[in-house]
């Protein structure tokens, strides 16, 4: 009963409202609230008390599905002033690394701050996401985005210059740097990382592979590796199955090692 209980929707949870493939709608529940669409408005407050699952009506009949926000939900519908790490790139860069619940980990490049609700809920609740910025106002849209989906109680923010000044922390589980010049930021990252663990970088060039892993080399890092990963949807059909026209391809360029402690 209490798991049962556990599922009910209930007033300022998010919801992710599903009418088909291009209507999908991530709201935070109210009563009273009317999400307006061309099938019709949703009214909120007939949702709640209901489970995830629960099916309900437009107000002109349009069946609309009430589901529970997937992790890369959450990070796709943020409000963006920058672009974002892709699923398909942060599902790998994650499983290169040992990063989990009570870890200590720092980002670089806050942007939107899609990745730091990722580590944020990833380190819960005991662990700590150091993210780092050069712009105030990036760091500002980052913490409404987090509030919004409730993970940034878990999340550090600091305004600097890295490559000039480095990182405030010592002895962390992995470095996440999404800059134009990570080559710039490697021997900061060598500082503050523990023995043996994850340094992970992605970049849209070519070219900033090469300095980056140059750099990685210089710095004693071990296990390098850089992979591009395209993603390509299948439409299944009563007519055939095939690609679809379309698909995610290049988005980044994704580099991971390890840093290794040269003896004295």
């Amino acid at each position: 009963m209490e798991e049962r209980a556990n599922n009910l929707i209930k007033e300022k949870d998010l919801v992710m409202l599903y009418l088909d493939d291009r209507r999908q709608f991530l709201v935070q529940v109210v009563s009273g609230l009317r999400v307006s669409t061309d099938h019709g408005d949703l009214n909120l407050s007939q949702i709640i008390g209901q489970p995830f699952g629960f099916v309900g009506k437009t107000h002109l009949g349009r069946d609309f599905y009430c589901l529970k926000p997937s992790t890369a939900d959450l990070m796709m519908k943020v409000k963006r002033t920058t672009t974002i790490v892709y699923p398909k790139d942060l599902g790998y860069l994650l499983l290169e690394t040992s990063v989990g619940p009570g870890s200590r980990v720092i980002e670089l490049g806050t942007g939107s701050g899609a990745l730091t609700l990722v580590l944020a809920k990833l380190i819960a609740p005991e662990g700590v996401v150091y993210s780092y910025d050069r712009r105030d106002d990036f760091i500002e849209n980052a913490k409404r985005n987090l509030n919004h989906v409730g993970y940034a109680k878990n999340v550090e923010f600091t305004c600097a210059d890295v490559a000039l000044k480095g990182f405030n922390q010592k002895d962390v589980d992995a470095v996440f740097i999404d800059v134009p010049e990570p080559w710039d930021i490697v021997p900061k990252a060598y500082e503050a990382l523990k023995g043996g663990h994850h340094l992970v970088s992605w970049s849209p060039n070519v070219e900033q592979v090469k300095r980056t892993i140059d750099a990685l080399e210089a710095h004693s890092f071990k296990c390098i590796r850089a992979k591009e990963i395209i993603e390509r949807e299948m439409l299944v059909r009563l007519q055939g199955v095939r690609p679809r026209e379309r698909g995610i391809t290049h988005t980044a360029y994704l580099i991971r090692a390890q840093k290794i402690i040269v003896p004295q």
